[in-house]
């Protein structure tokens, strides 16, 4: 059975060192020590996330890369994930210092200046893409008003994220039947609920087309569009040449209305994971997926 490093990476003590990276290293020489734990972790292929990510970038890619290119790309993923997680750290609760490598957004500012309250609810559909999680938290430093859903567990590593979202002002709910209900009409009064996308639950019944390939993908955020009757925006976020991360948000996207309850679910999935899919294939490396959303291609894998 593959190591559980996520629960070494994840735990209390990996966290603590992380922040302490971040926060008191330099930037030359907290990118350097990003790439060399990178580096080390990228190459032991028995680790679990690393199984997860190599799946994950070789379907994303076309299923068609040999072991070297793949090796490369999956590199190049681990270390932009380091970086991200010691920017992170490195601005935490710093809004000038990260406001600095974040490219400002129209769409981004209009929801900073959101009321809590507005003549329509809006849900943000967020893919895990490069530094995510740092621009989550500089938008709840801003003001942003939301009620965010998670899933209903939480490994250490997502409820350290999630405990440092909700330390901003963001409405914190972990998935269940009463949470489902509560951001309904959190919507339907005019509220906005922020949630994942692409992060695979193997108990969800639902199985939507994703890169050409079912995939056990969260559909909450359709039910509540549904039931709300308000529209899903796609977030994603984007580190260009520059060096600056920049925010890419999808058109509202509305809900298509079916006759049979199951394919309409289907259907409206399968249209916010398009939008999702041109969002990561602008740079599949940045796709910061460390959760195996196709386990079955393992053995087409090159190992």
């Amino acid at each position: 059975m593959p190591i559980d490093s996520r629960k070494i990476i994840g735990s209390p003590f990996g966290l603590k060192i992380a922040y302490l990276i971040g926060k008191y290293m330099p930037y030359s020489l907290g990118y350097r020590i990003a790439y060399f734990i990178a580096d080390r972790l990228s190459s032991q292929k028995s680790l679990g996330l690393v199984q997860a990510v190599r799946g994950n970038q070789w379907v994303v890619n076309g299923g068609n890369l040999d072991k070297v290119a793949l090796d490369k790309l999956v590199r190049q993923n681990f270390r932009g994930i380091a970086c991200s997680i010691f920017d992170m750290y490195h601005t935490l609760n710093n809004p000038t210092a990260a406001l600095r490598i974040i490219e400002p957004n129209p769409t981004a500012i209009q929801l900073v200046q959101r009321p809590e309250y507005y003549t329509r609810g809006l849900i943000l559909a967020g893919v895990h893409m490069s530094n995510f999680d740092m621009v989550f938290h500089v938008g709840g430093l801003a003001g942003v008003k939301a009620m965010a859903i998670t899933l209903p567990e939480l490994d250490a590593g997502y409820r350290v994220q999630w405990d440092m979202r909700a330390k901003q002002g963001f409405k914190i709910v972990q998935a269940s039947v009463g949470s489902i209900k509560q951001a309904v009409n959190h919507l339907r009064d005019g509220g906005m609920v922020i949630t994942a996308i692409d992060r695979p639950d193997k108990n969800n019944t639902y199985h939507p087309i994703f890169f050409g390939n079912p995939a056990p993908l969260p559909i909450h955020h359709i039910f509540l569009a549904l039931k709300a009757h308000v529209p899903v925006v796609i977030v994603a976020v984007l580190k260009r040449t520059d060096g600056k991360y920049h925010i890419l948000f999808s058109e509202p996207i509305e809900m298509v209305p079916h006759a049979d309850r199951r394919m309409e679910m289907m259907i409206n999935a399968e249209n916010t994971l398009r939008v999702a899919e041109s969002f990561i294939r602008q740079d599949p490396s940045q796709w910061a997926m460390t959760f195996p959303v196709w386990p079955e291609v393992f053995a087409q894998v090159p190992a």
